[in-house]
């Protein structure tokens, strides 16, 4: 079986853009691009400009991204639009919405396949081995393959060249004279070889030699002698096409005349002789600067205006009446000087609009007329003086650069030491080419304003130093040439492309035939100079080159000093590998470092799932031990230390590599410039002292040989997981393991950054503890000296060091080795061996490597595990072996084990809070030191091992606790175990498996433990679903998601939480108690929330039960779950009510009003989404309570119909309630004062409105009761909402409503209540009490914008207009005037109470005033007593704070959201499309913010409330049964 297809998945969010972050992916891969909750429900279109199905790449072109909507649903949140990644390159995606065209975006790169061989077979990127070499030591190119032999038997297995094309001059590899010609070198005489010869050359090195070979491309310059500049001067930069060089040139030319001067003698009398050796030296130079050229090349008058002729300017204009254009000035009274584009000296200006605005004449007189221009000659004076002070800066700069240079390059110990000054070596290098005779500065300086020779003085390219790498320093307004800060090129001239071809056709034209040439012969380019090459001309460049090679491999170094601007060069060029070197390490632990960073996962990472987010990178590395262009390591470091640092670079798990020379042994930096010696030849019998010829003897080839090697083994062979350890302070051992096979390599370098003969190394070296059976050491070697005569450099070829060589043995036994003295096993718990190391003769400069094994019994197991668990993951087949010994619980499929599981069975499994777990004598698992898990149940673990897996954060608590025992595995297993039945198999089938995972070392538990804990996760997710509705099957990850709430919610307790069922009743299921040794029933019942109301007493809640049950049962099609809790709570019906509390029925409060209404409401739900769902209404109920006073029955004493149930709950209503709690006191409600004890609920009959309560009780959902004494608010509820609540109205014209309709279709037998009044029977049918609240509901509770509504009882109480009250007739009465979230639920359950208009701008205000990131504020924000933020534990004196009164005045309940959502979506689809479409688009924003607290949950769930704006609140349930529920019925209802 191949491994499932790998898709990354990049989630987009507004305003964000990523052009500075790296996503890397691999040809082959999937991208999703799916929306983040600032996106949701908005139509975001995705562009991109990776090429259509048969079009070519143009980076110009993007094309819309199609979506795929996998649920076809409304609720589109899993929506997603994909690419097939094919081809490679840099590809840039952006993204806009409605009128936002681009709202986001950034790039993705797509890396090459590389293939060698006969066969064409790939070469992964990290198995390269790179070498570099200078093209001109080469020879000519029939001699090049036994030079490039030596890489070949080295390992190497790619080739760089330095450009191949015609020199420069200079003779500089890399300033090229013609970019389109072979360099002539490469052809003896009589021979002519052109690009066709080099590229047969490089096609049978890939068929043959398996090498690929790559060279630069250089776009910033060309050679200064370049034929083609002579005829095309407009590709540089010249003083026609840059005018603002000119006195950059006119100072360069003044500073030759200086070099010519000294070189002459002719300063000599003033201290400067030609050989400059001494500061003093130095200053007598700075003082010929600013005494000689300063003054006499005068670079200030280029910036300075002409005072008079402005002037007169301005008098005429004064005197002709002129007046200022204010639409032309920015209303800043500001005179500044307007630079000269064509720099002319004195040639600046100043806006005379704005000096007609500024110098304003008092009347018209020429007295008058005079003063203004004489105001104005005094500004442009000082304009004149700013104007040279801050040339006089640059100056000083380019005086300190010059002085700078000079001292490097003539006086620095380690600098080149060019001696005298002389024409040919001057005293600072030139800026600009000079293509004519020499004479005096006086004949030169004319010669800018002749355009047939200033368009030849072209600028020099070069380097600045801590310059911005992405902009262009010879552009106007970059004064590095005039300071004197370019470290300049003198054999090079910087080419000017433009902003496009259009700005130089000729320059783009050859540099894309350049381009197209280099791409045809070679697998790849390097970038040189990347840093300072501008990208627009990079990007275009390399779309060329993939034209002709889709795999182009393209490879740069860049020295920017930032990882975020290296991104932008990766991101805009699709760099493939970024070249690093371990020379940047100052010392071995820092090399060590260096190859942690550059790639690979820790040692015993989790297997990452095949679709997973995809995450920023950091560029693909290549790890040279030295670049071409740096200083010879043997110069810093010692000889003895090329080897073991070496080894360090090839144990990188990343593309490696060198530069011929370095494994000779060539003690200095082979100069680009003037090497032009040719390399060494192959001769395997070749001497140490033999000219010109190299063997596996010479330097330290043969460790590079078995270090190169070595380094594809593990790349080819996906050991992809490192870890780095200091030893000490020279030792690093680097191990490289492979995640299947459980192999891994060790290998310990003994580093030698200074030389053993002169520094006294320690002889104490610490053994080292190697977990797992060493099988063999894969190779121990170290650089020694030998007889072969002392070091001459060699006149023709480049010649290393003779003396040493290495001393290498391959692929012996331990026992054999001559570095290790002694290798002990010791044992470190169950199959696992630990071998110690004592070292004998690990000398400075030497390496050793082991090849290490499992214990046999541990390898045997991790492969049986992983045959076990291919079930879940085809990957695991890899290292897996067959379990001949299988326990019979494994050879059944955990899928098939599971299908035999309930949803109540699922509930046990999968969660259990810590209350639910300690009523069963457990408890979630705890991690010492850290934390408790928040479940017993897998969810426990796996909301944990989310976080730690995706950033392998194997240090975390949780993954020390798993190597250091098996507390938590068996914890997992014996938990269910313990329960027996179908959940006690799960058990064994985890214990099966942990029994394989206990006895493979400690390091790899965790990784394998998260593997079975997933697949059992999953697997249980699978079945679950199943056991749903289509509407959870067949929904977004979001509707699942939440539909496990259900679970969470749902499930059985040890003590049976719900009073029991009547027996006659069918189905319903039942489990034998150990203890009474008898049948109990076991329904499902449901908590209020986690973690404060899940167990005992407190875990049922009528009031929550009910509001949570459609959503949590019904929607998801647990209808006999839901059948049996509303029969199970009708058998408590007493005095009318349904109970608040239920505490089993012997125990329930009957404290609150609206509990009887939802649980109506419910039973409609029930018979209106169940399938012959009416059938409920003739279900028998055991009445608990018969009569109101009775004591407990019995079940089966005494049983109803539902229906008479439900008709005796609106008859006690009309006939009204009223009776004081049972045992009312402290000891049922400690805070309570006694009027509160006292229950009324009644009906008016004018207006069919249900109304109760008083002000010391509260018997709606806002039932927060005072607690303090201090602050005065003990007993008196904070919302009493006495009257007539809003939503119990509602809820009762719902339930009258629906009782006419079952009337009418013969399902309910009765059509009236029948009351007593004054001793007369009175009827009242059911289609009048309905016609009642509807025509009384708007006149009393709209608040009408109309101030003189006849209505309105209370006028001066109103403070918002267009709402609708909280409540009608309170006892205080302007609490039915405040603004709550409670009519939105009325709009819900009874929608008919209301004009759409109306319901609509009440909805408009309540989403203004009320709605929240994730809840609804429970009180309007403008309201005086309003707080949004709970604090239960804060004891104050403030009356409206303290104990947590405001529980219900301000934060922001969740539940309420569902219904606010719900009533939007029903009156917007009242108003038309247009309404409609936005109000989804509403519903989609809200609900995304509940989608994503949800994910990023430990609890997976949503919570009871937040603190005002979302903020988290400590004392909220953090998963509320009703939360999950209403948000599930909004997307059931989209």
């Amino acid at each position: 079986m191949s491994p499932s297809k790998q898709i990354r998945v990049l989630v987009l969010n507004d305003m964000e853009k990523l052009d500075r972050t790296l996503f890397r992916l691999e040809q082959g891969f999937e991208l999703q691009f799916r929306l983040g909750p600032t996106l949701q429900g908005k139509h975001v279109h995705v562009h991109i400009n990776y090429p259509a199905v048969g079009e070519r790449f143009d980076r110009h072109r993007f094309h819309t991204l199609d979506w795929v909507n996998p649920t076809g649903r409304e609720d589109d949140s899993d929506k997603f639009c994909s690419l097939d990644l094919q081809i490679a390159g840099s590809y840039q995606y952006y993204f806009g919405h409605e009128k936002e065209e681009k709202s986001g975006g950034g790039y993705i790169v797509v890396n090459p396949v590389l293939r060698v061989g006969a066969d064409n077979h790939v070469l992964p990127l990290d198995c390269i081995c790179i070498q570099t070499y200078l093209a001109k030591c080469l020879g000519p190119l029939d001699e090049w393959l036994d030079r490039l032999r030596v890489s070949k038997e080295t390992g190497y297995n790619m080739i760089h060249f330095t450009p191949l094309q015609t020199l420069g001059e200079s003779r500089s590899c890399y300033s090229l004279a013609d970019q389109l010609e072979v360099n002539p070198e490469f052809s003896p005489p009589g021979q002519s070889y052109t690009w066709a010869d080099v590229g047969n050359l490089v096609e049978k090195m890939k068929k043959e030699w398996d090498m690929l070979c790559i060279t630069d491309v250089v776009y910033n310059h060309t050679a200064a002698n370049s034929a083609w500049i002579r005829k095309h001067p407009e590709c540089g930069y010249n003083l026609l096409n840059s005018p603002h060089l000119r006195p950059a040139w006119v100072l360069d030319r003044a500073l030759w005349h200086v070099t010519c001067d000294i070189a002459d003698g002719k300063y000599a009398e003033r201290g400067v002789p030609a050989l400059i050796q001494s500061e003093h030296h130095l200053n007598a130079i700075r003082g010929i600067f600013w005494q000689d050229v300063f003054p006499k090349v005068k670079l200030w008058e280029f910036f300075q205006v002409k005072v008079e002729p402005l002037v007169e300017q301005f008098r005429t204009l004064l005197q002709t009446g002129a007046k200022p254009d204010r639409s032309k000035t920015d209303g800043k009274k500001q005179l500044r000087v307007i630079q000269d584009p064509q720099y002319r000296r004195f040639g600046n200006t100043v806006d005379m609009n704005a000096a007609l605005e500024i110098f304003v004449p008092n009347g018209n007189s020429p007295g008058a007329v005079e003063d203004c221009c004489n105001w104005l000659r005094k500004r442009l004076e000082e304009l004149n003086a700013e104007q040279y002070r801050e040339v006089n800066y640059h100056q000083e700069q380019a005086t300190n650069c010059c002085l700078g240079t000079v001292s490097y390059e003539r006086l620095a110990g380690h600098g080149p030491k060019l001696g005298p000054v002389t024409r040919k070596h001057p005293l600072v290098t030139r800026y600009f080419t000079f293509p004519f005779k020499e004479s005096t500065l006086e004949q030169d300086l004319p010669l800018m304003d002749q355009p047939d020779k200033a368009c030849h003085f072209l600028a020099h390219n070069g380097w600045v130093m801590g310059d911005d790498p992405l902009r262009n320093f010879a552009e106007p307004g970059s004064n590095v040439y005039i300071r004197r800060e370019l470290i300049a090129w003198g054999d090079s001239v910087k080419l000017r492309y433009g902003n496009g071809p259009e700005d130089c056709p000729y320059l783009w034209a050859h540099m894309q035939k350049y381009t197209e040439i280099t791409a045809k012969y070679f697998a790849g380019v390097r970038l040189d100079n990347c840093h300072s090459t501008p990208l627009h001309v990079a990007e275009a460049m390399l779309a060329a080159a993939r034209a002709v090679r889709p795999n182009l491999y393209v490879i740069a170094e860049l020295f920017t000093g930032s990882e975020l601007i290296d991104n932008v060069f990766v991101n805009r060029l699709g760099i493939t590998s970024l070249i690093r070197e371990a020379m940047s390490a100052g010392d071995s632990h820092e090399e060590g470092r260096l190859v942690y960073r550059y790639g690979g996962e820790p040692v015993g990472a989790f297997l990452q799932p095949s679709l997973r987010p995809l995450v920023p990178s950091i560029a693909h590395a290549m790890f040279l031990d030295v670049t071409h262009d740096n200083e010879c390591p043997i110069q810093i470091r010692s000889v003895f230390d090329s080897l073991p640092s070496s080894a360090i670079v090839s144990m990188a798990c990343c593309a490696t590599g060198s530069t011929r020379g370095y494994d000779e042994l060539v003690t200095h930096q082979i100069s680009v410039v003037s090497e032009e010696r040719f390399y060494q030849k192959w001769n395997p019998q070749a001497k140490a002292s033999t000219p010109g010829e190299v063997s596996l003897q010479s330097g330290i080839i043969a460790g590079k040989l078995a270090l190169n090697r070595l380094h594809q083994e593990l790349a080819a062979k996906d050991f992809n997981q490192v870890f780095v350890d200091q030893v000490d302070v020279d030792i690093v051992a680097v191990t490289r393991h492979c995640p299947s096979s459980h192999q891994s390599v060790v290998a310990v370098c003994r580093t030698a950054f200074k030389n053993p003969k002169h520094h006294k190394y320690s002889d104490e070296v610490p053994p080292m503890f190697i977990p797992g059976k060493i099988e063999e050491v894969v190779l121990e070697a170290r650089t020694v000296e030998r007889q072969a005569g002392s070091y001459r450099k060699d006149e023709k070829s480049i010649n290393g060091l003779p003396g040493f060589t290495v001393e290498i043995k391959e692929h012996i036994q331990l026992k054999d080795s001559r570095v290790v003295k002694q290798a002990g096993v010791t044992s470190r718990g169950r199959n696992e061996f630990v071998q110690e190391i004592v070292f004998e003769r690990l000398t400075p400069g030497s390496v050793i490597t082991f090849r290490v094994s499992l214990d046999p019994k541990a390898q045997e197991l991790v492969g049986v595990l992983r045959n076990h668990l291919i079930q879940f993951n085809p990957h695991y087949a890899a290292g897996s072996v067959p379990d001949k010994n299988a326990p019979e619980i494994l050879k059944t499929p955990l899928t098939q084990v599971m299908e035999k599981l309930t949803l109540a069975d699922m509930n046990v499994l999968l969660f259990r809070c810590d209350s639910e777990e300690k009523e069963d004598g457990g408890g979630c698992y705890s991690i010492p030191g850290w934390t408790a898990l928040k479940y017993g149940g897998l969810q426990g673990l796996l909301s944990v091992m989310a976080d730690i897996r995706p950033k392998n954060d194997l240090g975390h608590p949780f993954c020390d606790n798993l190597r250091q025992g098996d507390w938590m595995i068996d914890y997992v297993s014996n938990r269910l175990v313990s329960r027996g039945g179908t959940l006690g198999e799960v058990g064994q089938w985890l214990q099966a498996m942990f029994g394989y995972l206990k006895h493979i070392p400690r390091y790899l538990i965790p990784c394998y433990f998260d593997a079975i804990l997933v697949g059992a996760y999953t697997t249980a997710l699978d079945t679950t679903f199943k056991l749903m509705s289509s509407f959870v099957q067949e929904g977004s990850s979001f509707v699942r998601s939440l539909a496990l709430g259900s679970l969470q919610m749902c499930g059985v307790g040890r003590f049976p939480a719900l009073p029991p069922l009547s027996p006659a009743l069918t189905d319903v299921p039942y489990r034998f108690n150990t203890i009474t040794n008898q049948q109990e029933q076991c329904c499902v019942s449901m908590a209020a929330g986690l973690p404060h109301f899940s167990a005992g007493i407190f875990r049922c809640w009528g009031r929550d039960t009910f509001i949570a049950l459609r959503g949590l049962l019904l929607v998801t099609g647990r209808h006999m779950e839901a059948r049996n809790i509303i029969l199970s709570f009708a058998g408590t019906l007493r005095h009318g009510l349904i109970p608040n509390l239920l505490g089993e029925g012997v125990s329930a409060r009957y404290n609150c009003r609206d509990a009887v209404w939802w649980w109506l409401q419910c039973i409609q739900d029930y018979c209106n989404m169940v399938p012959n769902g009416t059938n409920i209404l003739q279900c028998p109920v055991s009445r608990m309570y018969p009569t109101d006073d009775s004591q407990p029955q019995a079940p089966g004493t005494v049983d109803q119909p539902l229906y008479d149930v439900i008709h005796e709950a609106l008859q006690r209503h009309m006939q009204g309630i009223e009776f004081r709690e049972r045992n009312a006191g402290p000891q049922i409600d400690r805070n309570m004062r006694d009027e509160g004890f006292s229950i009324v609920a009644k009906v008016n009959p004018d207006t069919g409105f249900v109304y109760g309560g008083n002000r010391f009780n509260c018997g709606t959902w806002m039932d927060k009761m005072g607690e303090s004494e201090r602050a005065r608010n003990k007993g008196i509820p904070a919302t009493p909402r006495d009257g007539s609540a809003v939503e119990i109205v509602a809820l009762c014209k719902s339930a009258v409503r629906w009782l006419v309709e079952l009337n009418k279709q013969g399902l309910f037998p009765y059509t009236s209540v029948n009351i007593h009044r004054g001793g007369s029977k009175l009827t009242l049918s059911y289609e009048d009490w309905n016609r009642n609240i509807q025509s009384n509901f708007e006149k009393m509770f709209y608040v009408s914008q109309d101030p003189n509504d006849p209505n309105e009882k209370h006028p001066e109480l109103v403070h918002k207009r267009g709402i609708y009250k909280d409540s009608f007739g309170a006892s205080s009465p302007w609490c039915d005037y405040q603004l709550r979230p409670n009519f939105t639920i009325a709009m819900v359950v009874a929608p008919e109470l209301f004009t759409v208009e109306r319901a609509w701008e009440a909805l408009n205000i309540a989403e203004k005033k009320l709605l929240g990131p994730l809840g609804m504020k429970t009180l309007d924000p403008d309201d005086m007593v309003y707080c949004g933020v709970y604090d239960n534990s804060l004891d104050n004196d403030n009356y409206n704070l303290a104990k947590g009164f405001n529980y219900h005045q301000g934060p922001e309940w969740l539940w309420p959201v569902g219904y606010f959502l719900r009533a939007k979506l029903y009156f917007a689809k009242k108003l038309g499309k247009e309404t409609y479409d936005k109000t989804v688009y509403l519903v989609k924003n809200v609900l995304s913010r509940h989608y994503v607290h949800l994910e990023r949950s430990p609890w997976k769930g949503l919570p009871e409330l937040t603190n005002e704006n979302g903020q988290y609140c400590s004392f909220s349930c953090e998963t509320q049964a009703w939360s999950i529920a209403t948000i599930l019925e909004v997307l059931n209802d989209l």
